[in-house]
């Protein structure tokens, strides 16, 4: 029973204010109490009495492929072509047997039609303990899976914009991890040497003289910023980048162990972008 808050409030109230500020310190004291129980209900109800790195983890895990089947849903009826995406973004994480089950399981979760989402939001951002670039990694996969196929339906924009708003992601926010996704998948496309993909497009230079252009532009979009930038915003940029999605430090900050491979390609993509910019500025 949370009483303790109402407890001074009333006391210190009655001292400073008389029986009208015991009523006021008696309603602080009640917002004290309310916000504690609710930030105690929140971890026991969900975690337990302090959880586990494995545990928050394993939330982390089943919560993204929870919402990512919802986020197909959101179209309608959850066609082969979403499955298969779905199939993929598990083939990028190297799912097998138990693991693939779960996720499986979690994808069809998602697409019930009462499912929780703003309180499997709120459990992300309690498990990932409020990490910035945790919870960050969790909206750009659920971004990257909705893109796979190249686009992004109407109906699957609202759900991640109410994704984004229940992690605490405003919508001009939302908006640019979109363009820097789709920039994202068009450069990936495009084939540029140091990433190891797209070989059908590369040539001996790196990145075709035909598609250097928009190669280059999406270079740009993908750092989130424009062509005019200057040497030292463009390292800027890179920088602060990398550092938000740098494998290593999102493992020691409690990315699942499965979400590895994905956190690698987000790196690499960077990475490629960075170079492309530096060999067209010459620094």
């Amino acid at each position: 029973m949370h009483i303790f808050g109402k407890i001074l409030g009333t006391f210190f109230g009655f001292l400073f204010g008389g029986p009208f500020g015991a009523l006021f310190g008696l309603f602080i004291g009640h917002q004290f109490d309310k916000a504690r129980r609710l930030r105690q209900a929140g971890f026991n109800s969900g975690f337990g009495n302090g959880p586990s790195q494995a545990e928050r983890q394993e939330e982390f895990f089943k919560a993204a492929f929870s919402v990512m089947g919802h986020v197909a849903k959101a179209k309608g009826q959850v066609t082969r072509e979403e499955i298969q995406l779905a199939t993929m973004m598990m083939d990028r994480m190297s799912l097998h047997g138990e693991q693939r089950r779960a996720a499986q399981n979690a994808f069809r979760e998602g697409k019930e039609a009462d499912f929780p989402l703003d309180t499997v939001l709120e459990r992300v951002r309690i498990s990932s303990g409020g990490r910035y670039d945790l919870i960050q990694f969790f909206l750009e996969l659920q971004i990257s899976a909705a893109f796979a196929d190249g686009e992004i339906h109407p109906s699957e924009r609202n759900v991640l914009h109410k994704i984004a708003r229940g992690l605490g992601f405003s919508s001009d926010q939302l908006e640019q991890r979109l363009r820097m996704q789709e920039a994202a998948f068009r450069f990936q496309q495009g084939g540029f040497a140091g990433s190891g993909q797209g070989h059908s497009h590369q040539s001996q230079s790196g990145w075709q003289p035909s598609h250097s252009a928009d190669q280059l532009s999406d270079a740009y979009k993908l750092l989130g910023i424009d062509s005019s930038s200057d040497a030292k915003t463009v390292k800027r940029a890179y920088r602060k980048l990398m550092n938000e999605h740098h494998p290593d430090k999102l493992m020691a900050k409690g990315l699942p162990p499965e979400m590895m491979n994905v956190a690698k390609e987000k790196a690499q993509e960077i990475q490629n972008a960075y170079d492309l910019i530096k060999k067209s500025k010459g620094f």
